[in-house]
C-alpha cells in the first residue's frame, strides 16, 4: 500500500470519530429523554395542559388512565366533617393553703368584731345609765360617768382595728384570688362550693388562655394528661385570675374540676371549646399532602375532555387546624374543598415531580 492510500484512510477515520461525537455531542439529551422516560416518569410526552381559573389551582396535569394504573395512583373521596374550634392550653392544680389561711384570720376577725360591737351595746347602755342617774341629783358621780365613756371609746377603738383588720384580710383575698373566691371565703355559712373544695371534693385549677380568648361559664374545659388524649376531667368556669403564670403568657382564670383523678401541684393540658357553633369542612388527609416552596398542596382528580385521561390539579391546602383522630388524620378545611372532591393520596410527589420535571426548559429548545 503506497503513501497516498494510507494518508486517505486516515483521513476517512478522522472524519468518522468527527462525525460520531458530534453526534453523541447533539443527540445527548435526546437519548437520555428515550432512555429514561419510561424508568422514571409517568410518560416521555409533557403532561402539563393549559391551566383554567375555573380550576382553582395553580398547574393541570393530563394523565392517562393506563400511565395512572402503571404508576399506582390513587385517590379518596372527601366527606363532610363537622368541627368545634377548640384553644389548647395548659392548667396547674392550685393549692389553696393561702386561701384557707387568710379565710381563718378573716373569719377569726369578724368574730372579734362581733364580740366588740357586743361589748359596745353594752357599754353604751351602761353610760346612759349612768349620766341620767349623775343627772338626777348626782346620785353617780362624773368620775363614773367618764370611766364609762372612756370603756366605751375603747371598745370602739377596737372594733375599728377589728374592722381594719378583716377588710385588709378581705383585700389579700381579692388580690390573690379574685373576688368570687373572696366572697366564697367570707361567707358563714355553707358554701357548696367551697365545701366541696374544703373537703378535696374538688380541686381548682388555674388556666393561662390566649388574650383574645374570653370563657364564660357555658365554655367547659376538659382535662387531660400532657401528650395525652383521654380525658381526665370537666372543669366549670369560677372566675379571673389575679395572678398570671410566671411561664406562659396570657390571660389567667380559674376553673373548678373534681378531684378524682387530679392532685395538687400536678400540670395537665386543658382544652376549651369555642364558643361558636361547629362549622362543617372536610378533612383532608396527611398521605394527600405534598410540600412545596414551604406550603402544602394536594392533587385534586377531575374528569378531562379527552376520553380516558383525567385531570389532575395542584391545589393548596390549609394547615391551620390539624385533626388526630383513630378514623382520620388530618387537615381541617372549612372552605376550598367539598364532601365527594377526590384527592390523590397515592402518588402525589410522582405528579409533582412530572409537573416539575416539564415546566424545566431544555437547555437546547430556542
Amino acid at each position: 500500500m503506497n503513501r497516498k492510500a494510507i494518508v486517505i484512510i486516515a483521513a476517512q477515520a478522522f472524519f468518522i470519530v468527527v462525525l460520531f461525537w458530534l453526534l453523541v455531542f447533539y443527540g445527548k439529551d435526546e437519548y437520555e429523554t428515550a432512555t429514561t422516560g419510561g424508568e422514571n416518569g409517568i410518560n416521555s410526552r409533557s403532561l402539563l395542559a393549559p391551566n383554567q381559573a375555573s380550576n382553582k389551582g395553580v398547574a393541570t396535569l393530563i394523565v392517562p388512565i393506563s400511565a395512572q394504573k402503571q404508576s399506582g395512583i390513587q385517590t379518596a373521596s372527601l366527606k363532610t366533617v363537622h368541627h368545634q374550634s377548640a384553644t389548647a392550653a395548659f392548667a396547674t392544680v392550685e393549692t389553696i393553703d393561702s386561701l384557707l389561711d387568710l379565710r381563718t384570720r378573716y373569719l377569726a376577725a369578724l368574730a372579734d368584731s362581733n364580740g366588740i360591737r357586743a361589748a359596745i351595746t353594752h357599754h353604751q347602755q351602761n353610760v346612759k345609765r349612768l349620766q341620767l342617774l349623775n343627772l338626777d341629783d348626782k346620785n353617780v358621780s362624773d368620775s363614773a360617768v367618764q370611766e364609762a365613756l372612756a370603756t366605751l371609746n375603747a371598745e370602739q377603738a377596737k372594733l375599728s382595728a377589728a374592722s381594719s383588720l378583716a377588710n385588709g384580710l378581705y383585700g389579700s383575698l381579692s388580690q390573690q384570688w379574685g373576688k368570687t373566691l373572696a366572697n366564697w371565703a367570707i361567707q358563714t355559712n355553707n358554701n357548696s362550693q367551697l365545701q366541696s373544695l374544703l373537703q378535696n371534693h374538688s380541686v381548682l385549677l388555674k388556666v393561662t388562655l390566649p388574650f383574645d380568648v374570653h370563657p364564660n361559664k357555658s365554655n367547659t374545659l376538659q382535662i387531660s394528661q400532657i401528650g395525652e388524649a383521654n380525658l381526665l376531667a370537666k372543669a366549670q368556669f369560677v372566675s379571673e385570675a389575679p395572678q398570671a403564670d410566671s411561664t406562659i403568657q396570657g390571660k389567667t382564670y380559674f376553673y373548678l374540676a373534681p378531684a378524682n383523678n387530679l392532685r395538687t401541684g400536678m400540670r395537665v393540658s386543658a382544652r376549651l371549646d369555642a364558643q361558636q357553633q361547629a362549622s362543617s369542612g372536610v378533612i383532608v388527609p396527611h398521605q394527600a399532602v405534598v410540600w412545596f416552596s414551604n406550603q402544602a398542596w394536594v392533587y385534586q382528580k377531575l374528569k378531562a375532555e379527552k376520553t380516558g385521561s383525567d385531570k389532575f390539579i395542584r391545589r393548596l391546602v390549609s394547615t391551620e387546624i390539624e385533626i388526630e383522630s383513630d378514623a382520620i388524620s388530618g387537615w381541617y378545611n372549612s372552605t376550598g374543598f367539598a364532601a365527594g372532591d377526590e384527592l390523590v393520596v397515592s402518588g402525589a410527589q410522582l405528579l409533582l415531580s412530572e409537573e416539575l420535571k416539564y415546566q424545566i426548559t431544555n437547555e437546547n429548545d430556542d
